[in-house]
């Protein structure tokens, strides 16, 4: 019996061993399984750290490199503005400093500044600016540079802001060919002599260095009169009266066709041809310009050196232009002499400028406004 009852001991024994290691070899394998699942999650973690990590390295070089650009180029931005700008003012304080005429300023604050005190010379100045402005509506005035060149400079400068077109005569002739006329048709040898102002230029290359001022005269005239755009038209004559080689080109230009215009009146007083207007009979009755070669000799060419355009040679010069020159002599003030007319006849169609003068030798330009 107690064998027996052993026998199924041992065999129940057995078969829960049998059982426990059945359950062991599950739960290992389970776990073996669980294990291998979690490897594999945290291997995929890993991977995807280490992927985030390098791309996010890659990201913040990028942004970093983005925002080294984006300072750079604001720098670079910054840096090309102030170059700009300081280009700029050079060369806006360079045009208003080689300006021959500057731009307009108020009449009466001129006046103030430049004709300070008590003294009777002053104020018999304010006087004359303040009747300017009051009875003649003359608002501003703009300055022009007090050389031997002034007149000229007024006169030319208004006729091209204004757009006057070449005088009747000028489009009926070649003007670039009046120097070789004035040699060859009427035997001015003596034309070699002629001086450019302040060059004060003579030799055999008169004519070559004449020929140029009368192109640069005819081109420039040509192209600003033909310029509808008030606007742009100021803003070429603001350029061109800021190149002094040009300029004295121009004015020698007009200096040639005065003396080109005596001879003419010269040769016709000579043969008693065609009556001449009455202002040729008054420049050649003096003694210093009494034929046109004592009147190149004494008179043009000095001009623009040590001399300006006397009151005679402003009829000749209005005559020549075909424009009516009025010109505003504040030191005549309360004179007949006050406002006067270059030349005293003059035709109807004639474009009208103004002048405004101190002491008839250095001159501005009145601007009228209403």
């Amino acid at each position: 019996m107690q064998r027996r009852h052993n026998g199924k001991a041992s065999k129940i024994r057995d078969q829960f061993t049998k059982q426990e290691k059945r359950s062991r070899i599950n739960h290992s394998k389970r776990s073996v399984g669980r294990h291998e699942v979690r490897s594999w999650t945290a291997a995929a973690k890993e991977s995807l750290c280490l992927m985030w990590q390098k791309v996010k390295v890659q990201l913040m070089l990028s942004m970093s490199f983005l925002v080294a650009v984006c300072w750079y180029c604001r720098r670079l931005y910054s840096f090309l503005a102030q170059l700009l700008k300081r280009w700029s003012n050079y060369l806006q304080r360079k045009l208003i400093r080689n300006l021959s005429v500057l731009t307009e300023v108020d009449l009466l604050g001129y006046s103030a500044r430049e004709w300070k005190g008590e003294t009777k010379q002053a104020k018999h100045m304010r006087e004359a600016y303040e009747e300017l402005f009051w009875s003649y509506h003359i608002k501003y005035l703009r300055q022009v540079r007090k050389d031997n060149y002034c007149v000229l400079r007024a006169v030319l400068f208004q006729i091209f802001s204004q757009g006057i077109p070449f005088p009747t005569w000028m489009k009926e002739r070649d003007i670039l060919k009046l120097p070789e006329k004035l040699l060859y048709s009427q035997g001015c040898n003596w034309i070699q002599q002629y001086s450019f102002g302040p060059e004060r230029y003579t030799g055999p290359n008169v004519f070559g260095k004449l020929r140029k001022c009368m192109e640069t005269l005819k081109t420039n005239w040509t192209e600003v009169s033909a310029t509808k755009d008030q606007e742009e038209r100021g803003n070429m004559c603001n350029t061109l009266f800021s190149d002094e080689s040009k300029e004295h080109k121009l004015y020698e230009a007009i200096k040639f066709i005065m003396l080109y215009e005596v001879v003419e009146a010269y040769e016709q007083i000579k043969n008693r041809e065609e009556p001449i207007p009455n202002l040729f009979n008054l420049l050649l009755a003096r003694d210093s310009s009494s034929d046109p070669l004592s009147f190149m000799m004494n008179h043009l060419n000095a001009v623009g050196d040590s001399m300006c355009l006397d009151q005679v040679e402003l009829f000749l010069l209005a005559y020549l232009l075909e424009v009516k020159i009025r010109v505003y002599r504040l030191h005549k003030f309360n004179t007949e002499e006050f406002q006067v007319n270059y030349p005293d006849e003059y035709r109807r169609e004639w474009n009208e400028i103004s002048l405004l003068t101190e002491d008839d030798r250095y001159y501005h330009i009145p601007l009228f406004r209403t």
